[in-house]
């Protein structure tokens, strides 16, 4: 069971995309993760650089996401994130998407499994829960609402 309000939210802002050709698995991207914040009733901080989303586009055009990065908390705790998810919608959408365009996100499906890493005991709780977020992509950047499963 999900809550009906997120835990907190993930604004990650983004490099360019890498493109690393099409490989044997499909169209192989990077995108680095450059900094951002964490905002909510649970946790609240930044985004640090250095994490980033690896991708890979696949042949019926959905974006398989496994994404690491890590998050600095207001009291300094730092928190490991993993997540993996799909990422994918109508052509026309998608298109758009990748032009940078803004996009409502209830046209495509953005979501993913989250689950998180910290020695920090004000953070400790995250080391006990899976999550999912509902995420939406911006031009440079990536909005997470993220939910812990109960």
């Amino acid at each position: 069971m999900l809550g009906t309000q997120p835990i907190f939210t993930i604004h990650a802002e983004l490099e360019a995309i890498m493109n690393l050709g099409r490989t044997p698995y499909g169209e192989r991207r990077v995108i680095g993760i450059t900094g951002g914040t964490v905002q909510g009733e649970k946790l609240n901080g930044k985004v640090l650089p250095g994490g980033a989303d690896w991708q890979i586009i696949r042949t019926d055009g959905a974006a398989d996401i496994q994404a690491r990065y890590t998050l600095e908390s207001d009291t300094g705790g730092r928190i490991l994130v993993y997540s993996a998810g799909l990422r994918h919608g109508p052509p026309d959408v998608m298109a758009r998407l990748a032009k940078g365009d803004i996009v409502d996100p209830s046209l495509y499906y953005f979501r993913t499994a989250m689950r998180f890493e910290t020695a920090d005991p004000a953070a400790d709780w995250l080391n006990r829960i899976v999550a999912i977020a509902r995420g939406a992509r911006e031009a440079r950047a990536v909005r997470l609402d993220v939910y812990e499963v109960k």
